[in-house]
């Protein structure tokens, strides 16, 4: 896989081709790594980190290699050093369950307090980490209401505009001289945005699946999707079946 091959070795420096987005009449800066970047608010959001997943495996007893906090903060911290945010938004399973953070090992825990230094660091709850972070710089909460925009952790059904949200890690499809190609997105119709998961051993689910139905208008839904170093924005009526 790229994200860990590239997150164990060096990470590409050439500057991203970010996709830029709107939501709720807020520009958004779509990032091939993965994040979202809000210029106007100068924060940075990312979703679905699921660190210490291959610990939470181990004491289950089903093994996986064991990069995987690793790689996904050295994606995060280039993602920071690339946009300089005031405030950083984890929205949720910012951790692969309720001992991740607690267990996790100082190495790492150094690693995100570097991130954190300078500026403001939110943890939104998801559901495989309620309880919120362990002994880390910020602060947890629930959700989090700021410009007009509301940042959780799962879409609601019934969500005013402006909710930007992750749990569903979302995917979509295209075909592309005569193969079929499928990636992380972000996916976003201008009322609601969806953030792809950004942990380097999670998977994705296709914007055609049954958990997606209802949360978008499928005319002016737009899958925003990762690249090496770019963005590929693809409306939904153009997507693969």
């Amino acid at each position: 896989m790229y994200r860990i091959a590239h997150s164990i070795s060096a990470l590409p420096d050439t500057p991203a081709h970010t996709a830029r987005t709107v939501i709720k009449g807020v520009t958004a800066l779509c990032d091939p790594l993965g994040g979202l970047y809000l210029p106007d608010l100068d924060i940075l959001v990312v979703s679905d980190l699921h660190l210490e997943k291959g610990s939470a495996f181990a004491r289950r007893g089903m093994m996986l290699p064991p990069y995987d906090t690793l790689a996904t903060l050295r994606i995060l911290d280039v993602l920071i050093a690339r946009h300089d945010p005031k405030t950083v938004i984890t929205l949720g399973d910012n951790f692969h369950d309720r001992a991740g953070s607690a267990l996790m090992p100082d190495i790492f825990r150094s690693m995100i307090e570097t991130m954190a230094r300078g500026r403001e660091w939110i943890w939104i709850n998801g559901n495989h980490d309620p309880d919120g972070a362990f002994n880390l710089p910020g602060l947890s909460a629930d959700e989090l209401h700021y410009a007009g925009l509301v940042f959780r952790h799962e879409p609601a059904k019934d969500a005013m505009p402006g909710e930007i949200s992750g749990h569903l890690h979302p995917a979509a499809t295209v075909t592309r001289r005569e193969k079929r190609v499928r990636r992380a997105c972000f996916a976003n119709d201008g009322n609601r945005l969806i953030m792809p998961a950004f942990g380097v051993t999670t998977g994705g689910l296709d914007l055609r699946h049954k958990a997606m139905y209802g949360l978008f208008d499928r005319q002016s839904l737009v899958a925003h999707m990762l690249g090496r170093d770019r963005i590929y924005s693809v409306s939904y009526t153009r997507l693969a079946g």
